[in-house]
């Protein structure tokens, strides 16, 4: 299929992201999706010379309250009662794979344009319980097999690849020292849209030195805070339509893949890899790479797998989750906005090639390869 027969991603917007508790935390789901989708549709008119009409909007979400948030959102939105809105539950691949549900809508022959991303607000999730006993999430897996919460997989997975704390402080303090300089120089301006007087993302800072100052999370481990991800607020949204249509990403391949539920922090190299054989491709054709950084051990690991350098310009250039914060269900949405900016807006050729992608609790990983179309 050449890349004027893909979907294509047209216009891609997201909000700060917010630490949970802080600058977005009075707003729900709805009211951080729907400006987000108001500009990205704003940006796609402008794109294509013509008013944008929406064919649905699909979104990930992985801790609201419900009552299918994508259709709450494009209501909220002002898009009309006769588009209706899905929710996809992949847990921190949910934006990701949202995106790519409108991109398969399309590619079967429904070639209408698309809203799809991923929101989150851990402040106002509910607190769920069974039986009245509070729970944090529900289980990943069921009885009989592994079910690590992320912190605690992370941890097994430094343990088990041997990454070492001093590993990790660099490479979160890495992330931190390249989102102060993409802010610094306006990166990220033109996909934010700010919210509650929020203008960028609150999580940046993480300079080394303090780093290497705190705390092991466990007795005897090598996680920390700082090379943990802060659990944010936020949304992030593309617009997909359907192939010829141009400038953009158009999507060329993508995949879902299962891994060890012990190690779930790995699922995002074998999704990359998948992916990147569907597309005809490795991983040295690869010019950005926007991969979720959950922890440092979690992006090292996925990193040594692909056989990338922890400190390649390629992976997260301008910084990723550890330094701009984990919107869950939005984290997906978040890389390829990401991608977009680094790629479509900063004037990369026609061809240049893309890759967004993310582990998962429970052992999944799911990838996207995307082309620069012109």
């Amino acid at each position: 299929m050449s890349s004027d027969q893909h979907p294509v991603i047209v216009a891609a917007r997201r909000t700060p992201i917010a630490t949970r508790g802080r600058a977005l935390a009075a707003l729900g789901l709805a009211d951080l999706a729907a400006p987000t989708i108001r500009a990205a549709l704003a940006d796609a008119a402008a794109a294509t010379g013509a008013p944008v009409s929406v064919a649905d909007v699909l979104l990930g979400n992985c801790m609201g309250p419900g009552g299918n948030p994508g259709r709450v959102a494009a209501l909220a939105a002002g898009l009309g009662t006769a588009v209706p809105g899905g929710t996809v539950d992949r847990q921190c691949g949910s934006g990701l794979a949202a995106v790519l549900d409108a991109v398969t809508a399309i590619r079967a022959g429904d070639v209408r344009i698309r809203v799809a991303g991923g929101v989150e607000s851990a402040s106002t999730a509910p607190v769920r319980s069974v039986d009245g006993v509070p729970y944090d999430r529900a289980p990943f897996t069921p009885p009989g097999f592994p079910d690590p919460g992320m912190t605690d997989a992370a941890e097994q997975l430094a343990a088990h690849d041997g990454i070492s704390r001093a590993r990790q402080d660099a490479h979160a303090a890495r992330s931190h020292a390249r989102a102060r300089a993409a802010v610094a120089a306006g990166r990220f301006d033109a996909e934010l849209v700010p919210l509650a007087g929020l203008q960028h993302d609150d999580a940046i800072g993480g300079a080394e030195p303090l780093l290497a100052r705190l705390p092991a999370l466990f007795p005897g481990g090598s996680l920390t805070a700082g090379t943990s991800t802060r659990i944010g607020d936020g949304a992030a949204v593309v617009v997909v339509a359907p192939g010829g249509t141009a400038p953009g990403l158009a999507v060329r391949a993508s995949a879902f893949v299962g891994c060890d539920p012990a190690l779930p922090g790995i699922g995002a190299a074998p999704a990359i890899h998948s992916a990147l054989r569907s597309a005809g491709l490795t991983v040295a054709d690869v010019a950005a790479f926007e991969i979720v950084e959950a922890f440092a051990a979690q992006s090292l690991g996925v990193l040594d797998r692909l056989g990338i350098a922890e400190d390649d310009p390629r992976v997260c250039a301008d910084g990723g989750a550890l330094a701009l914060g984990h919107p869950w269900g939005a984290s997906g949405a978040v890389s390829l906005v990401r991608l977009f900016s680094r790629l479509v807006r900063a004037g990369a050729p026609a061809g240049t090639i893309g890759v967004a992608a993310a582990s998962v609790g429970g052992g999944l990983g799911v990838a996207a390869v995307v082309e620069v179309v012109r």
